[in-house]
């Protein structure tokens, strides 16, 4: 009774059309076993109301994206219902042409069909008989199977498989907790030589000494353009960059000497003498010249020393 219960709590997750569905889980008379042409199957799947979940198939038919439209698999599509047999009486032939409709025989329930994908939820219809094999073929919590040796239902851990709902009922969160919502981001250590934020950081001057380069770099190339042009005698044209350059540099110069000419110009200072010089200042000056003077005069006083005899 595992899968009918998980058809029970997730009956439309994959996007099955199950709105006019009598009933959950699906079960049908044997007689449908019997169904050998295509027409009788069209007229029991809208019977049943699973005719919109096949016209959902169709809707959704569409050339593959990928290159697996190279290898053998062009077009894709939606799945539709998935019907569970016992006895195949020609209904493998009659429903095999309805495109999203899958037929699977009870002794042999492939998982990739009941869950494809991996998503819970498939729509599944029943034979009855395929339905009542089901207590001997895998049997329940209680007793144990009759078809399989040593096979025991696994019991489940949760008793609500909606965990959702679980972890945020007020219960549980009371218990809890508060999330932590400040995040600690590692510090990137950033090369200041190759990252120009970083070396703004710590030298501000860094992008003017670039934007200077930069310029520079520019003035030389035009001036190289300029002295070759000369050289070859060889006028350049009039919307080159070096020409552009140097109009620009006249029209600077010009413009900066006719603002230099209407500025007006400061008075000149007047010229004061200078202050007269102290009396203690004068005195130690003379006292340095007569001593200056005297030095000279005492070396010519003294007589030459006479070497000593050997």
């Amino acid at each position: 009774m595992l899968f009918y219960k998980i058809i029970l709590i997730l009956p439309s997750y994959p996007g099955h059309i199950i709105e006019k569905i009598p009933e959950l889980p699906l079960v049908v008379s044997d007689k449908v076993q019997e169904i050998t042409k295509t027409k009788q199957a069209v007229i029991f799947l809208r019977r049943v109301k699973a005719w919109s979940d096949v016209l959902k198939v169709y809707k959704s038919q569409r050339l593959r994206a990928g290159k697996g439209k190279m290898r053998n698999r062009r077009r894709v599509q939606r799945k539709g219902p998935l019907i569970i047999y016992h006895k195949d009486k020609g209904l493998s032939r009659a429903f095999r042409n309805i495109p999203g409709v899958e037929m699977l025989n009870v002794n042999k329930l492939n998982l990739l069909k009941l869950a494809p994908g991996g998503h819970l939820g498939r729509f599944i219809i029943w034979t009855q008989s395929a339905f009542d094999r089901l207590d001997a073929l895998f049997g329940s919590w209680k007793t144990p199977s009759k078809l399989k040796k040593n096979f025991n239902l696994p019991q489940p851990k949760m008793a609500n498989t909606d965990l959702t709902r679980l972890l945020k009922s007020d219960e549980i969160r009371n218990v809890l907790r508060k999330p932590n919502k400040r995040v600690i981001h590692a510090k990137r250590k950033l090369n200041p030589l190759t990252n120009t934020r970083a070396m703004l950081k710590l030298n501000p001057f860094a992008a003017v000494l670039k934007r200077k380069a930069l310029l520079d770099q520019a003035r030389r190339r035009n001036q190289r353009a300029l002295a070759l042009a000369e050289k070859r005698g060889v006028k350049l044209p009039e919307n080159h960059p070096a020409m552009k350059a140097e109009k620009l540099r006249e029209r600077r110069r010009k413009t900066i000497s006719a603002a230099m000419a209407k500025k007006p110009k400061k008075p000149a200072a007047k010229k004061t003498a200078p202050p007269a010089p102290k009396k203690k200042t004068v005195e130690k000056a003379a006292k340095k010249a007569e001593k200056k003077a005297a030095k000279p005069a005492e070396k010519a006083a003294k007589p030459a020393e006479k070497p000593a005899a050997k």
